[in-house]
């Protein structure tokens, strides 16, 4: 079997040089979904430009791809699966940290992504969370994980998963890549992709 093309998703303000997104990308080759705004991120113009990147990659055709997210790209994930027409070209999500979008202390440039997209994933999904994780306690990140039919791992007081939390590569996350990429099934579809 092929392996699947693998699509990083990273949050709001996207992710920095030394975040874990960044250095796969660099290092593994794995493809960013650029977004148009990063500073005020409208959730219905990143569900479009998902299925737009999606449906331009013929590879997924034959070999759907695995998304890796990061923060609102979790939330990205889950508001394009719910309504996206094309969800047989994803295999596969790894949803890392993903934010509380509906509390009310999150700035005013994520009111939009409110409320959160609580549907079931159509692909298998596997969501790590952290205990201390400042936009989103863990008792609501389980809450969602269960929601989307994520399995969820709980990888300690790491913050909020990103380049702050010191996790370099992230091996860790890199061997979780790799059994969810190794547990993608072929493409299934029903009708017109």
């Amino acid at each position: 079997m092929k392996t699947p093309p693998i699509y990083l998703l990273p949050g709001w303000l996207n992710s920095d040089p030394d975040h874990w997104q960044s250095r796969w990308e660099t290092a593994l080759g794995h493809s960013r979904v650029e977004q148009s705004d990063w500073e005020w991120p409208r959730r219905g113009d990143w569900m479009a430009r998902l299925d737009e990147v999606l449906l331009g990659d013929a590879r997924l055709n034959e070999t759907p791809a695995v998304l890796v997210a990061h923060s609102l790209g979790c939330q990205l994930v889950a508001s394009w699966a719910a309504h996206s027409q094309h969800t047989a070209r994803v295999a596969g999500a790894l949803l890392v940290a993903p934010p509380d979008s509906e509390h009310p202390q999150m700035p005013p440039q994520l009111h939009n992504w409110r409320p959160i997209a609580r549907q079931r994933l159509p692909f298998p999904s596997v969501a790590v969370i952290s205990t201390d994780d400042p936009f989103c306690a863990p008792d609501r990140a389980a809450e969602m994980a269960a929601a989307w039919g994520a399995k969820l791992l709980v990888a300690g007081p790491l913050g909020h998963l990103n380049s702050a939390s010191g996790l370099g590569d992230w091996p860790e996350g890199q061997a979780l890549l790799a059994e969810l990429s190794q547990s993608a099934g072929p493409v299934h579809r029903a009708g017109p992709a």
